[in-house]
């Protein structure tokens, strides 16, 4: 996750986080509930815990969900999902 979907776990902590100034996020773990992120802010790192729509009972509903947190932040922010963007490199939302 940190290091194939560094700027999904920015963007998902800008807006599902709320912590819209994150300059860096990286995973630090996850449970049936949510997942965990330690979050750069103004230079300082801070927890942020984001919770699951629902409770996760397997884990092939991990990425499910995470897909999920990720369509919902580039939703918040009007941007395109990846997928929706296959032929552009450029990542709208993470300046």
């Amino acid at each position: 996750m940190n290091a194939d979907h560094a700027d999904d776990s920015l963007l998902i902590c800008r807006t599902l986080g709320g912590c819209p100034d994150a300059t860096r996020a990286r995973a630090t773990g996850l449970d049936a509930d949510g997942m965990d992120f330690a979050v750069a802010v103004a230079g300082i790192e801070v927890p942020v815990r984001i919770p699951f729509a629902r409770r996760i009972s397997e884990r092939a509903e991990i990425r499910q969900e995470v897909v999920r947190m990720y369509e919902q932040a580039c939703d918040a922010l009007g941007v395109p999902p990846r997928s929706a963007e296959r032929n552009s490199r450029s990542r709208p939302g993470l300046k």
